[in-house]
């Protein structure tokens, strides 16, 4: 199948359908939108990209946590567990939706959304985005 992506302005990108995420319940405010592909911009560093293959202007610039180096515990429902297919812990893989705050200038520092990381079940590629009610005292960051 092939996919455009706006944000980098490609067109007819040659995507292959079983590499693709499924979002039962899409993103945060943006519901509607269900199918993904993540992909990481040749030399983009660290941030990796969650496209929208629904809506080719609707992409999310997703890190891992520890990228950041940020460490916490996520615990997901049963009800989680089964919107995503995870039986096994190890099959799931975390990230974090990255942006700039626009006051800051365009390389100004990266903020992270803490209270809602994006769940990748790597096995049965559905995907979630939980929704914390609180973020756990056992956040942590680790100063470089």
């Amino acid at each position: 199948m092939k996919i455009d992506i706006d944000r980098f302005g490609l067109k007819d990108v040659q995507v292959d359908p079983n590499t693709l995420f499924t979002f039962p319940k899409g993103m945060a405010g943006f519901e509607n939108y269900r199918n993904f592909k993540l992909f990481h911009q040749e030399g983009g560093g660290k941030v990796f990209w969650l496209q929208s293959v629904d809506d080719a202007k609707i992409s999310f610039p997703i890190m891992a946590p520890d990228e950041l180096d940020i460490a916490y515990e996520i615990e997901l429902s049963d009800e989680d567990c089964a919107l995503i297919g995870l039986a096994d812990p190890n099959d799931a893989a975390i990230g974090v939706v990255v942006y700039r705050d626009a006051a800051n200038e365009a390389n100004g520092p990266i903020a992270a959304n803490t209270r809602s990381p994006v769940i990748f079940n790597l096995k049965t590629r559905l995907g979630m985005q939980k929704v914390l009610r609180e973020v756990r005292p056992g956040l942590t960051v680790r100063a470089r």
